[in-house]
């Protein structure tokens, strides 16, 4: 079935790279094949310590072919045309190999044939600023906050990432898709004798330039809060009901929920894919979370994935119960669950891996005030500093923190690392806020790096989380 007819690329140099691919792959002998070719353009200004430690632009292309027969599923990567025929030998030879050797045969689920044109919605195109201009912005925001009480140090980094993709496959699917990414950020290093502390900011996205331009005041805000963590106590260990902020809550929900819902994760993890059965209750009936790829201009947003398939939000978890699961077009087959448009490469390196979008815990109806009144006693937990997970267990750092008495902030805190388990912590959820936010760095390292890999989400009232501390 062809989903789309669509196809409205009236770039010229478009239509004869599609016209080009298919002659390439019209030469593969196979039960399935497709082919990606990418083009990527990177500009990129650092600055650190007021000096300019990279200015400039880099670009590169290639393919990605992709071969089924037989049951046997193989890869080749080449950079040019004249290479073609020589990756589809070594395709073909790789996958005959796999299919004699292999006990477990790889099958795709079916997916609607699409031939469509996507180019990037963007209010003001970042290829159209001068890089000149792209470093005097940068070189602004570092005089503002070296000019901040106690700063000692500001690392920042520019960057923007124009990729123009373009797939196709044996089944009549052709599609070519823009993405345009924008970012600024860094580090904001504060200092008093010996003791130093670091606060991050980003501000960017998908839909343009202008993502980064008059974030002045939320710049001046971090400087601060690294100015105020100077004079905070380190936190104490122990038990606390805690408000964590989307920054932080986002993170919980990506690393620590939303990989195990990454089916080629939890396929190969058999006690993890034992207790992550769809239909499955594992955390509080007010929990609700989604990946949604879909929500316009937003960091995560994409149409279609590196297989060619259409992006669909997946409800995650309804109620506190697993209702769903992140797929590329194997998975799906293996597991006899929907496709939902999750395979992502990095760039044209790369073959595609499941990867999230833009996942997030739902929001709710509080407001952060009623958080921190049903809260009572506890801690008040702002942004993530980095963290790792072991199974269904978790260390994250937070930035920094308050101590909460009587639902009003009483003093902040740093050196703050919670500890805890994934189930336990689903379950600890009591009330969820209506301060719903995704963030704007992006940025998730499972085995390739994905620069638009979102998260966030409202504020949560958690009960009996661990802290380690003093």
């Amino acid at each position: 079935m062809v989903q789309s007819m669509s196809y409205t690329n009236t770039n010229k140099q478009g239509v004869a790279m599609i016209e080009t691919m298919k002659a390439m792959l019209g030469k593969v002998e196979a039960d399935y094949a497709d082919l990606r070719y990418e083009t990527k353009r990177v500009q990129r200004v650092v600055l650190s310590k007021k000096e300019v430690r990279s200015y400039g632009s880099n670009s590169g292309d290639g393919y990605v072919l992709r071969v089924l027969r037989q049951g046997g599923f193989a890869t080749v990567c080449f950079t040019k045309p004249e290479q073609a025929e020589e990756a589809i030998r070594k395709a073909v030879e790789n996958a005959d190999i796999l299919s004699a050797h292999q006990l477990k045969k790889k099958q795709l689920a079916p997916a609607p044939v699409i031939r469509e044109s996507v180019k990037a919605t963007l209010r003001e195109d970042p290829r159209h600023i001068p890089l000149e201009e792209k470093l005097a912005l940068v070189k602004h925001y570092s005089e503002l906050l070296f000019a901040q009480p106690d700063i000692a140090n500001v690392e920042l980094e520019y960057y923007d990432v124009h990729r123009d993709k373009f797939f196709i496959n044996s089944e009549g699917s052709e599609i070519n898709e823009e993405l345009v990414t924008t970012k600024l950020g860094g580090s904001i290093i504060s200092q008093a004798g010996d003791l130093t502390q670091t606060v991050r900011m980003a501000f960017g996205g998908s839909d343009g330039f202008q993502k980064v331009r008059d974030r002045e005041d939320e710049a001046l805000q971090r400087a601060k809060i690294a100015s105020d963590l100077l004079k905070a106590e380190p936190v104490k260990a122990g038990t606390y009901n805690m408000v964590l902020n989307p920054g932080i809550a986002g993170v919980f929900t990506h690393e620590a929920f939303g990989h195990f819902s990454e089916a080629d994760i939890v396929r190969n993890l058999p006690a993890m894919r034992a207790k992550m059965q769809l239909g499955t209750k594992i955390g509080t009936d007010i929990l609700n979370i989604t990946d949604n790829a879909t929500l316009a201009n937003q960091l995560g947003y994409y149409k279609y994935d590196d297989e060619g398939v259409a992006v669909r939000e997946v409800k995650l978890m309804t109620a506190g119960v697993l209702t769903g699961r992140l797929h590329d077009r194997f998975t799906a087959a293996e597991m006899g669950e929907p496709i939902s448009g999750h395979a992502i490469a990095e760039d044209f390196r790369y073959a595609p891996i499941v990867r999230m979008g833009n996942i997030f815990i739902e929001p709710g109806a509080a407001s952060l005030e009623e958080l921190l009144a049903a809260l009572g006693d506890g801690l008040y937990i702002c942004d993530a500093m980095g963290g790792q997970t072991s199974g269904e267990n978790f260390t994250f750092g937070a930035n920094h923190g308050y101590i909460v008495k009587g639902g009003k902030l009483a003093g902040m805190i740093r050196d703050i690392n919670i500890v805890g388990n994934l189930y336990h912590t689903l379950n600890s959820v009591k009330l969820i806020g209506s301060d719903f936010v995704l963030n704007e760095s992006g940025g998730c390292g499972k085995g390739q790096t994905n620069i638009r890999s979102c998260l966030g989400g409202p504020s949560v009232l958690f009960e009996n989380l661990t802290v380690g501390g003093k």
